[in-house]
């Protein structure tokens, strides 16, 4: 009996064409489903379309810059490096790696070193003459702006080392801690802003970028 019903006929299928299609089951059950010809898809909302045309936006702004700018905002990043750079003393001195890495910059850094004002002259000229230059590309001078950020951001660690310059003990264990930090910091700094400017990206260091908005205009 139960192998008769599974051979049993199945149920046959009408189709009926009207104004709007409809599609009619006819057997043991039917059911009518009405199907529109002509469907009507929604349009995409507003919203959507800003977001998509400003995702563009951004894509066109970051293929835009150009390589002279790229350039001159990853030199950027040496000044506040070259500045810092007496704060890895303990770090080069004890880590081979280190000196590797830094070795090809040994002439620069020689001759960055070998006046006493030539921080301030850099600063002023990137200043004055780059980040208040409306003749630059905001995406140079706020680069530019960054860079001087971080380096006026070596004043405390400075004014740190000559209040406190024990010469053993716990004092010296922080010391060394608080000049590996603020190297490293450097260090990362020069390499990911080097490399964010060479692809036309822009870095946003954590705390120097905001910074670096407020005096960009």
């Amino acid at each position: 009996m139960a192998i008769s019903h599974l051979l049993s006929p199945l149920p046959s299928l009408t189709f009926f064409q009207t104004k709007n299609l409809t599609l009619t089951l006819t057997g043991r059950s039917s059911s009518s489903l009405p199907l529109n010809s002509n469907p009507h898809f929604p349009k995409p909302s507003p919203a959507r379309e800003r977001a998509a045309s400003t995702l563009v936006l951004r894509s066109k702004g970051d293929d835009s810059v150009d390589a002279s700018d790229r350039l001159i905002s990853a030199v950027c990043y040496f000044y506040p490096f070259f500045d810092g750079i007496q704060y890895g003393k303990f770090i080069i001195t004890q880590y081979q790696p280190f000196q590797i890495l830094i070795q090809p910059l040994f002439p620069a850094i020689k001759a960055f070193k070998s006046f006493p004002f030539n921080g301030f002259l850099i600063f002023i000229t990137f200043y004055f003459v780059v980040v208040r230059n409306q003749n630059f590309s905001r995406y140079v001078r706020f680069n530019t702006m960054q860079a001087i950020v971080l380096d006026v951001l070596l004043i405390f660690p400075d004014l740190l080392e000559r209040s406190f310059n024990p010469r053993d003990g716990f004092g010296l264990d922080v010391v060394m801690s608080l000049d590996s930090t603020v190297f490293l910091f450097l260090l990362v700094s020069l390499i990911y802003g080097f490399s964010a400017c060479l692809f036309g990206l822009v870095p946003r260091l954590p705390i120097v970028a905001d910074a670096a908005d407020r005096q960009v205009l």
